[in-house]
């Protein structure tokens, strides 16, 4: 069995690797190939093209590399329709899986998409030509369900890998212990982003803020995981253009050791978010795009939701501080973060939420996706 798969960056390659797995439990000598990151590469995807070339955010910053990501897009669809996998699947990257999934649903190929986009919070007009190119639909959270059902959209609540993979009780002082951090100190984990414009726009703020926490609690320690050697190189220019003099520690990759040692993180909006959540860590999140891509939103009234992170959606109440835009200021970073370390019946009733939302999320995904695929082409588990 031939499968074509396409992730457009760190997070797909996560769930395609694990996707890849379960559906070789199942199915052994299926092969796959498309575009995929060093984790589905590891598990024996075969990639046509460097899977940072689709990593790209916003809806300006794209056009810089248009025409690349047209060509490669272009490449893909033919390859495919010369030699038609038995199934295509599109982790997450949308404006180009979508594509692709229409041109191949065209050519009688069956097609899935993994990762539903935010459809339901902005551009729901995207919702037409997502009936015409897909045969499923796979979604992380429960409430994107009645959507896609909404729009007669075949569709399977699989939860989220990460659910099945943290833990549901941390262990805050096996991290430390790990990290070689003190066991009674307060810890702020700092997470600037993974891609280079969240550190444009955020990391000077997110440093300055850190800062004004440091002048009130001098005994406080910051850390930081580095996504990549590039993120690491901008995040350590910062610290050196703001002259800081806070403890602070940088660690090459490590997240999830990094967050489960920490009391509180201030991140950028996103998968880290949901990460904080099933650790259990209170948390500030932060969202900035570029001026001209926030102009474009407002003006076209383009969001639909009131909260724009997953622990605030998931729980349908806003339970973690959220800032945007010119919100986002190293006063506003400090007080909120500040409100957190004196407020320990928030803390607790934060925790509490996060726990039942993990429940909710634990569904073994990776399996639960391999089956719903499988399923699509009438593949089942031999005896």
């Amino acid at each position: 069995m031939r499968i074509g798969i396409v992730a457009g960056e760190a997070s797909g390659d996560l769930l395609g690797a694990g996707l890849i797995q379960a559906i070789k439990k199942i199915q052994p000598d299926a092969r796959f190939e498309g575009i995929g990151g060093p984790k589905m590469i590891a598990q024996g995807c075969e990639s046509f093209f460097p899977m940072e070339r689709l990593s790209v955010m916003g809806l300006i910053e794209p056009l810089s590399r248009f025409r690349e990501l047209l060509n490669i897009r272009k490449q893909i669809i033919q390859r495919f329709k010369n030699d038609p996998p038995d199934l295509f699947i599109g982790i997450d990257a949308p404006d180009f899986n979508f594509g692709v999934e229409r041109k191949l649903k065209q050519a009688n190929i069956k097609t899935v998409h993994y990762v539903s986009p935010s459809i339901w919070a902005w551009r729901e007009y995207r919702v037409k030509k997502m009936m015409q190119s897909m045969d499923l639909m796979l979604v992380l959270f429960p409430f994107e369900v009645d959507f896609y059902k909404k729009y007669n959209i075949p569709v399977k609540f699989v939860g989220h890998t990460s659910a099945d993979t943290i833990p549901l009780i941390p262990d805050t002082h096996a991290a430390r212990a790990t990290l070689d951090l003190p066991s009674d100190a307060e810890i702020i984990a700092i997470l600037p982003g993974s891609r280079v414009k969240e550190l444009h726009y955020m990391v000077d703020d997110f440093i300055s803020g850190a800062n004004l926490v440091y002048k009130k609690r001098p005994a406080i320690q910051f850390i930081a995981p580095m996504a990549n050697d590039k993120i690491k190189k901008l995040f350590e220019q910062a610290l050196r253009k703001h002259n800081v003099n806070f403890p602070i520690s940088v660690f090459d990759g490590n997240s999830h050791n990094v967050m489960a040692a920490a009391d509180i993180i201030l991140l950028a909006s996103g998968t880290a978010a949901l990460e904080a959540m099933l650790l259990k860590k209170p948390m500030v999140a932060c969202y900035r795009v570029s001026p001209i891509t926030a102009m474009i939103v407002r003006l076209f009234d383009m969001i639909k939701v009131k909260n724009f992170t997953l622990p605030n959606l998931l729980s349908s109440e806003t339970l973690i501080k959220e800032l945007i835009q010119e919100d986002i200021t190293p006063d506003a970073i400090a007080e909120y973060l500040q409100v957190l370390f004196d407020n320990p019946e928030k803390i607790k009733y934060m925790k509490d939420k996060f726990t039942e939302i993990h429940h909710t999320l634990k569904k073994n995904a990776s399996d639960t996706a391999a089956k719903a695929i499988l399923e699509l082409i009438k593949i089942t588990q031999k005896p």
